[in-house]
Parts: structure tokens; C-alpha cells; sequence
């Protein structure tokens, strides 16, 4: 059986009494789990009734902004009762994320004993959570976003957070995750960059992977999201309609989704709010059926992004009714209709008016049963109440979110050395996100987050005096506070800036921005402090990158604090005392101006050679890829050679591997880690090719005037193009090797392919 792995972990793991019929009668087949997963929904399937069935294709929203919930702080059975009604759905929504870890897995289990003892055909509930860094729960690890765990480059320990998260998730009563977001990070000006693995397909892929692999084998659905290219159009507006040809789809936006059906083995998918070629990804038939399934082989079943299918009939009114809109939506493949009791739940009435059928019905509904046999949900529906509470805040996760965050931030920029922060005696620290610990969205409540001040009081001590002055806030035009902050780096040696955005305020959902300049009058202050003459170490702690032409040269470092975790503040402290050896490399360019937007690595080549002109400045080249910072780009406190890149032939023919190795030495006087990224270019090839695409990465230890050699293989199918038919194609010609420390540095070498 193709997930017997996940079938297993599930049985190992859960606590409970297997699954026996409310009645004491003689088990049913579909309740006997010796038959094949296939036998046993077919048998329940016969046996529901068309109300049973839409119901299960249905959610009810329980948590907040629930009048019950709001006045107790808990669920009485009877309140349950009572949100049921006369049928169970099939789907709960964040009912327990509000709720202490004991209170969470008490009421779930409550939920699911009401759905399997007290209904006539006893079918477990599936309840979900958010889970992007962290169990989305009160008290609960918060971990880096997952931009800033893209920037570890560490698939390794992308897969401990992962088995973390799944380990918290389940012990709270949780069945799935609506996690992790797979779109790419390829606009900037998308609130929701944050949410992204960074730009590319194959490092999101790796990290999208590792991430539903850790999580499901406790158990826990994942639900990857958004499917598809939900943020990249428009000039980064959310849910704006994808515009692009296919062939963009399949080589840039499919991948990390593909990657999660065929390696990770995902239960399930979120489909997005946004339109393809004009056709909402909500109602797609191609996309939701006969890619997803047809090509793909995908299994599970797909969830509507929440209130889709009112967006779909408000917004993008494909049809006149949202009643209607969920008949096509759910003929599509879009299986359940979340978060609320809505619209799925009265399909029966578009049966009778022959907009959909019981068997298009029944084809939703087989999706999710299967997943629920799959996940053993029948057999262990319950879990040990006493788990919640000793994995709750547990110091094997905060010491996991700890190297995490030390892992993901960047060192950008370096002059004369001035990090890390030796001799300095009087400390000032200055700027509106000194003080907070900004976790960034979807993020636990009530996590006791380290923000920049405590942690450098924390790791710099009493040999440094440490001052601080706020100077300014995040938003807004008050710069009364700049004579407090200009005061206290006077009387300091160095001075720290905090500054950068925060969620819902500078970013997150719904917050698109059409400039990446640091809001408000934060660009004013970094000026007025740079007018002391005080060594100045900008840091940036955001979700997206900013645009610093403006005052980047009156800093004498700049460190980007992707949203890194609970203990961010910690992390970044052990970098500016030079404890830890910065070693994050970004996963999304940099443009200079919003106007170089789009800025990724993965562009095709423009048809002639042109310039940008701006005032007063040299002209740029417009057709070449030109970011402040570009794509794999990171500093350290030490240097790193690369030489002696060694391919095992010049020359391939049909099928072979490519084999190549090269030596890294640390020729400085600090151990440090080394991300070695492998970019590959096909130089001439009649459908045009981007100018460097990532084939390969590996994070690995350097100790100072160490060498370490790396090798690596490719399979043949790196050096595949979609051709006209949009198949995979390899041709004969030359390719072009450059492994480095970011995708514009490094060791170059050709070969040639020969068919």
C-alpha cells in the first residue's frame, strides 16, 4: 500500500481504544481494518445517505469569534451538540487553537467522541490548525517564518522542525495542518512573502518536502497552499489572475507542488483563491482534477482556501449563486468547503436542479474517506490527554527554534569588519523593533518571544553597558524621539539599529505594498544616527526585503533578520558578539527599486540588449539580472575559496549522470558554515532558457584553514527543457557548470552532451 509508512506511524503514535460500533453490534466492514482502505469506503459510501455526504464534504468554524467559546475560554459537550445539529460534518475549523494545550486535546477529544458514539455511522472528524513556523496554538513552539527557514539552506534541519511541529500539532488533538505555503516568494510587494520558501522551485521543493514528510508521520494531514501562483501577479496583488502560459506554470509554480504529491506523499491541497488563464483555481477542472490526479497520481482530498466559494461567486462571479458556484467548484475537485457550515452542505438542492450528481457527490466524498482510513483516523480517533501538556513549551523545541534562527539570518553587508562587536564597552540600541519579538503571521499566542534588546542584555551581559531609545515607531511622521536616540549613541561606542516591519501593520494578509523603502520615518532616523559618526549596524527585521539605496552607505553593516522565531532575539545577540558565525543565505534578490521588480533569478533572457537610465547615474543593463543583493547571497565572518571543480567527464551522452566534485577551504580564522550552491546553464537551446537555473545545495562545516571537498551528482533529467509539447527534452550541446557561494560567484566549468 502506497502510505502504508504513514498508516503506521499513525498507529504507533495514538492512544485509544480501536474503533468498535457504538452499538456493541458486530463491526461493519468499512469499521474492519483487515480490508483494503478501497474496500472500506465503498462499504460507507453505500451506506450514507446524500445529506451524510455533503455534510462530509462540509466545515464548521469553531474558536474565535465563537460566542460560546468567547464567553467560556471552552466547549461543554452540550455546546457541541448543539453546533452539530442534526448532522456531524467531516471537518472542523481551528476549534482548539484558542485553547490552553490540556483544554485543546480534552476538546477534541470531545469532539470526536460525540462524531463516533452518539451518530449513526460513527465517522471520526477531521480538525485543523495553521502550522506555517509552528503549531498555529496557545503556548506552542514558534519557530523562524518560513522565509527565514529557507535561508538556513538546511533541509536536514528543516526535517527536526517539521517532525517538532507534527509532534506538537497531534498531541493537541490535531488532525491537519492548512501548511506549508508553496507559492514562490517572487514579488516582493506580496504581504505574504513571508509565508514562502523564497523564489525558487527546487529550494522550495526541498524544503516543502522535508517539511510534509516530518509532519505526516505523526499522524497530521498537511494541506500545502495555494494551488496555484497565487502570489506572483499584478505587481504582487493578492489572488490577481495568473496571466502566464503553461509552460510558466509547469516550470516555475508546479514544481514545489508536484514535489509534495510524488515525494512527500500529501494527503491533501488548498486550492487558491486566485484565477488561471481566467479560471478560478477553486472551480479548475484541469488544475484540481486532471493535473492534480490525472498526472500526478495525488490521492487526497483539496480544500477550499476559507470563504472560496463566496469569493468565487462574489468577486469572480463565474456563476449567479454561490450555491451554484459550489456546484462547480466542487464538480472541479475542490472536496470540502471551508472554514464554515455554508455552502456545500445544501448541494442536494443543485442535484435535484441537475447542476451536479450523487456520484460527482460520492467522488468528493471517496477523497475524504480514503484519507481518513488512510490516517488511521477510524482506529485511534483519540489522543493522551497528558501529552499536550509535556510537549507544551518543551526546551528540546525552544533550543530547536534557537538554532534555527541563528542558521536563517544574513549578514549583507561588512565594512572594515565592524561585527562582530569586540571592545565595544557602552552599547546603544536604538529603533522601533528593538523591544518586540516579531514572529510574523499565523504565529502561536501567548509564545514568550525574545526580542533584539533582551537578547543582547541577555548574551552581551554585564561587560557591556547597553542603553536603548526607540527613536521612532514603524508607521507614522513623529520624529520627536530622534533628539532621545541621537543622545544616546553619543554617549555609546557603537550603536545597534532595529528596524523593519511587522505583521499587519507593514505586511501579512491583505497588506500588499506598493514601495519596499523601511515605512514611516525610519530611513530619516538611520540618517540622523549616522550623522554621530558611531560605528552603525543596521538590522532589519521583516518579511520581505527593503529598498536601501537611500542610507545603506551610512551603515557599516547591515544584518536581515528574516521573522526568526521565539528566540530570535537570542540568535541574533550571538551574532553581533560573534558567538555564533552568521551563515544564512537569501532565498528571494534584491532589487535596488521597486521599479527593477520583477527581480528573480530564474528569468528568461529579454529579445535585445537595452538600458535603464536613471538621473544622475551611469545606465544599468535592462535585459541582465542586476540585484543589490542577488539570489544565494550571504556574508560571513570568515572567507571561504572555492577551486579544483573536478567534473568526472567533459563529455555525456543519453542518460548519464552528470558527477562533479569541488574544494571548499576556510581561509580565514573563524569556523564557519558554507552553503555550496550548484547552478547549471544550458547555453544554447531553441526554446530560450533562463540564465542560471539551481540544480543543487549543500549546507556543510568548514573549520578555519580546513579544506573539505564536495561532491555532488545530477541525474540526466537536470539538463531536461520542456519542449513544444511541454515534454521533458534533453538536447545535444554545451552546459555550463558554476558552483559558488551565490548564483553570481564561484568555480565555472562546460561539457557537452552528445546524443
Amino acid at each position: 500500500m502506497k502510505y502504508k509508512h504513514l498508516l503506521a506511524a499513525s498507529l504507533f503514535i495514538t492512544s485509544g481504544s480501536l474503533f468498535a460500533h457504538p452499538t456493541g453490534k458486530k463491526p461493519l466492514p468499512y469499521q474492519n481494518p483487515k480490508l483494503s482502505v478501497d474496500e472500506r469506503v465503498e462499504d460507507l459510501i453505500k451506506r450514507m445517505t446524500l445529506e451524510e455526504k455533503v455534510y462530509q464534504m462540509s466545515a464548521l468554524r469553531l474558536g474565535e469569534g465563537d460566542e460560546i467559546f468567547e464567553t467560556s475560554g471552552n466547549y461543554s459537550m452540550d455546546d457541541i451538540r448543539r453546533k452539530f445539529g442534526k448532522h456531524v460534518v467531516g471537518y472542523l475549523s481551528c476549534p482548539t487553537t484558542d485553547m490552553t494545550a490540556r483544554n485543546a486535546v480534552v476538546t477534541g477529544n470531545q469532539i470526536q467522541k460525540i462524531a463516533i458514539e452518539e451518530t449513526r455511522l460513527g465517522i471520526p472528524v477531521i480538525i485543523d490548525a495553521e502550522a506555517l513556523h509552528g503549531c498555529r496554538a496557545t503556548g506552542a513552539t514558534s519557530y523562524p517564518q518560513s522565509i527565514a527557514l529557507s535561508c538556513t539552506w538546511n533541509v536536514d534541519l528543516m526535517a527536526q522542525i517539521a517532525d517538532a511541529i507534527g509532534q506538537e500539532t497531534y498531541s493537541r488533538g490535531i488532525n491537519q495542518v492548512l501548511s506549508p505555503t508553496l507559492d514562490l516568494a517572487r514579488d516582493p510587494r506580496h504581504g505574504r512573502m513571508e509565508e514562502c520558501y523564497g523564489e525558487d522551485p527546487f529550494l522550495a521543493s526541498r524544503m516543502g518536502v522535508e517539511f510534509i514528510k516530518g509532519v505526516q508521520k505523526h499522524g497530521v494531514i498537511c494541506s500545502p497552499k495555494h494551488f496555484l501562483a497565487n502570489f506572483v501577479n499584478d505587481g504582487g496583488r493578492d489572488s490577481g489572475n495568473a496571466g502566464m502560459s503553461e509552460r510558466e506554470l509547469r516550470e516555475i509554480h508546479m514544481p514545489p507542488f508536484r514535489a509534495a504529491v510524488e515525494e512527500a506523499g500529501v494527503k491533501s491541497l488548498m486550492a487558491a483563491y486566485n484565477s488561471v488563464d481566467g479560471v478560478p483555481c477553486s472551480a479548475n477542472r484541469w488544475l484540481l482534477t486532471d493535473v492534480l490526479r490525472g498526472e500526478w497520481g495525488f490521492d487526497g482530498f483539496v480544500v477550499s482556501d476559507w470563504s472560496a466559494v463566496n469569493h468565487a461567486h462574489a468577486h469572480l462571479r463565474i456563476a449567479p449563486t454561490p450555491l451554484e458556484t459550489a456546484a462547480l467548484c466542487a464538480k472541479a475537485g475542490m472536496d470540502v468547503e471551508l472554514p464554515r457550515l455554508k455552502w456545500y452542505a445544501k448541494l442536494t438542492d443543485m442535484i435535484k436542479e441537475g447542476k451536479i450528481t450523487e456520484e460527482d457527490i460520492n467522488t468528493n466524498v471517496r477523497h475524504i474517506l480514503r484519507v481518513k482510513f488512510q490516517m488511521g483516523l477510524f482506529e485511534h480517533p483519540y489522543v493522551d490527554e497528558k501529552l499536550a501538556e509535556k510537549l507544551c513549551d518543551a526546551p528540546q523545541f525552544r533550543n530547536l527554534a534557537r538554532e534555527a534562527a541563528r542558521q536563517s539570518i544574513v549578514l549583507l553587508k561588512n565594512e572594515k569588519n565592524q561585527l562582530p562587536l569586540n571592545g565595544v564597552h557602552k552599547l546603544a540600541v536604538v529603533g522601533p523593533n528593538a523591544t518586540v519579538a516579531q514572529l510574523g503571521g499565523y504565529s502561536a499566542k501567548g509564545v514568550k518571544g525574545v526580542s533584539p534588546l533582551e537578547g543582547i542584555k541577555n548574551i552581551f551581559g554585564k561587560q557591556v553597558e547597553v542603553s536603548y531609545a526607540k527613536g521612532c515607531g514603524l508607521t507614522g511622521n513623529d520624529t520627536s524621539g530622534f533628539a532621545d536616540a541621537v543622545k544616546c549613541v553619543q554617549d555609546a561606542d557603537a550603536c545597534v539599529m532595529v528596524m523593519g516591519g511587522a505583521n499587519w501593520t507593514t505586511g501579512g494578509e491583505t497588506r500588499d505594498r506598493n514601495s519596499l523603502d523601511l515605512m514611516g520615518v525610519q530611513e530619516e532616523l538611520i540618517l540622523e544616527i549616522s550623522k554621530t559618526g558611531k560605528p552603525l549596524i543596521v538590522v532589519l527585521v521583516e518579511g520581505r526585503p527593503v529598498t536601501m539605496t537611500r542610507w545603506m552607505d551610512k551603515a557599516d553593516a547591515i544584518v536581515m533578520m528574516f521573522f526568526a522565531g521565539e528566540e530570535g532575539g537570542n540568535a541574533l545577540a550571538e551574532i553581533l558578539s560573534g558567538k555564533v558565525n552568521p551563515s544564512g543565505k537569501l532565498t528571494v534578490s534584491y532589487p535596488r527599486t521597486v521599479g527593477d521588480l520583477p527581480m528573480c533569478l530564474l528569468h528568461r533572457p529579454y529579445g535585445r540588449e537595452g538600458n535603464v537610465v536613471e538621473y544622475g547615474q551611469n545606465a544599468m543593463p535592462a535585459s541582465r539580472y542586476f540585484p543589490l543583493y542577488p539570489f544565494g547571497y550571504g556574508l560571513s565572518y570568515t572567507t571561504y575559496e572555492y577551486k579544483n571543480l573536478r567534473l568526472a567527464k567533459d563529455k555525456l551522452t543519453k542518460d548519464e549522470e552528470i558527477r562533479f566534485s569541488i574544494d571548499i577551504t576556510n581561509t580565514g580564522n573563524m569556523d564557519g558554515d558554507e552553503t555550496v550552491q550548484v547552478y547549471l546553464t544550458d547555453l544554447y537551446c531553441r526554446i530560450t532558457q533562463s540564465e542560471k537555473q539551481l540544480k543543487a545545495f549543500q549546507r556543510m562545516h568548514v573549520p578555519a584553514g580546513q579544506t573539505k571537498t564536495v561532491s555532488f551528482t545530477l541525474p540526466y533529467s537536470a539538463l531536461s527543457f520542456l519542449n513544444e509539447r511541454l515534454q521533458p527534452e534533453v538536447e545535444a550541446g554545451e552546459f555550463e557548470l558554476l558552483v559558488g557561494p551565490n548564483c553570481m560567484q564561484g568555480a565555472t566549468q562546460r561539457f557537452a552532451v552528445q546524443l
